[in-house]
């Protein structure tokens, strides 16, 4: 079962190492961060997870005592209700297992049933087939697309806008407790 764990300094070495390119890094972290990823960077990041509420709440998950990812709760608007879920990374060599929907999955029990949200959204890009169906198989619905929202090098990405809304997890999570 994957947990989440406050992300620390400690972690910095390895989110680096699984960090390979470019591409990849503006596909898990959009613009906040430039290549080739290093500390000073992670520094910066971690510092907006500090404080008595902090805008974004960042993670490692676990499993079986291993780390097995990265995810962030950011954006965190407590008067309206809402956060951003960011930057989910599975471990290289354990993606395509189910391991990002776990991760996710832990993430939206913290927002809706730990802080008490009323929504989560995320951008994806439209390319990434894999996050897009584990997302609306976690039951994300689609609310629009950004154009042209990203540069990576000579060319534009469009990105998708998907968000939950508390009582469709609460049905999900019903719907989950009667199927077992």
């Amino acid at each position: 079962m994957v947990e989440l764990e406050a992300f620390e300094r400690g972690d910095f070495d390895r989110l680096i190492g699984w960090i390979g390119s470019a591409e990849e890094l503006i596909q898990w972290a959009g613009p906040i961060f430039r290549f080739p990823l290093d500390r000073q960077q992670l520094e910066r990041y971690l510092a907006a997870a500090e404080g008595a509420e902090p805008a974004r709440r960042i993670y490692r998950a676990v499993d079986a005592g291993e780390v097995v990812g990265h995810v962030e709760l950011n954006a965190i608007e407590r008067t309206h209700g809402s956060a951003t879920l960011s930057r989910v990374l599975v471990r290289p060599g354990l993606r395509g297992r189910g391991t990002g929907a776990a991760m996710v999955r832990r993430l939206l029990a913290v927002a809706f049933d730990e802080m008490h949200l009323h929504r989560v959204d995320l951008f994806v890009f439209d390319f990434n087939a894999p996050a897009i169906a584990c997302y609306e198989g976690l039951g994300f619905r689609h609310e629009g697309r950004l154009r042209d929202y990203r540069r990576l090098g000579d060319r534009y990405l469009t990105s998708l806008l998907m968000s939950m809304l508390e009582d469709e997890w609460r049905a999900g999570q019903r719907a989950a407790g009667e199927g077992t």
